[in-house]
């Protein structure tokens, strides 16, 4: 029969373990004046965040959207449409840099990426709210009172959209008829005061 027999550990020292705790001590605070030295990049910090509210859908672009109210099941534009909008453009911080005083036609293809492809995700009677990030807006370039590398914050409603050529035909056809008048007092063309303008 074997005996086992205890072999007693021996006590640490107190000085390693002061220095165990000084080296953890000073790791710590190594990582964070490396953490502390890495720029943080607002735009990413203030997308994140966002990413993480109710409703918020983020898109494979980057473009994040929350719908405030859905419209109906109707098509959504495409590039070649011209879309009837209500829109207020506002910055991160809050500032309205551009709103809409009436309903305002947008070519679909002719506005930056971001604000074209929520457009092509409403429906007629949407409103929704887009976080456009800077490489879907104006990116690196201040455009007016919009700084580089802004986020552009927009509420948009979509009231209604029209395929480009119908919209050029109805303007042709409109101009042919002010024209025919020959600006004759109570003739067609003769400018009734809020009829609608070609080319707006």
């Amino acid at each position: 029969m074997s005996t086992v027999t205890a072999v007693p550990i021996p006590p640490t020292r107190r000085r390693v373990i002061v220095y165990l705790v000084l080296g953890i001590v000073a790791a710590m605070i190594a990582a964070a004046a490396l953490a502390w030295q890495v720029p943080v990049d607002p735009n990413s910090a203030l997308l994140g965040k966002n990413a993480r509210q109710a409703g918020v859908v983020t898109t494979a672009s980057g473009l994040q959207y929350k719908v405030l109210a859905k419209g109906d099941d109707s098509a959504s534009p495409t590039d070649t449409d011209v879309a009837l909008i209500n829109y207020e453009g506002k910055l991160a911080d809050g500032t309205t840099f551009d709103k809409s005083e009436q309903p305002t036609p947008m070519p679909v293809a002719g506005v930056v990426p971001g604000f074209s492809e929520a457009l092509k995700l409403m429906h007629k009677g949407a409103k929704y709210r887009v976080w456009i990030k800077p490489s879907l807006g104006y990116g690196d370039k201040s455009t007016g009172p919009i700084p580089a590398n802004s986020v552009l914050v927009f509420d948009i409603e979509l009231l209604d959209f029209l395929p480009e050529s119908v919209l050029r035909q109805m303007q042709m056809q409109q101009q042919m008829m002010q024209q025919g008048g020959g600006g004759m007092p109570g003739g067609p063309g003769a400018g009734a005061p809020g009829g609608p303008q070609p080319g707006r």
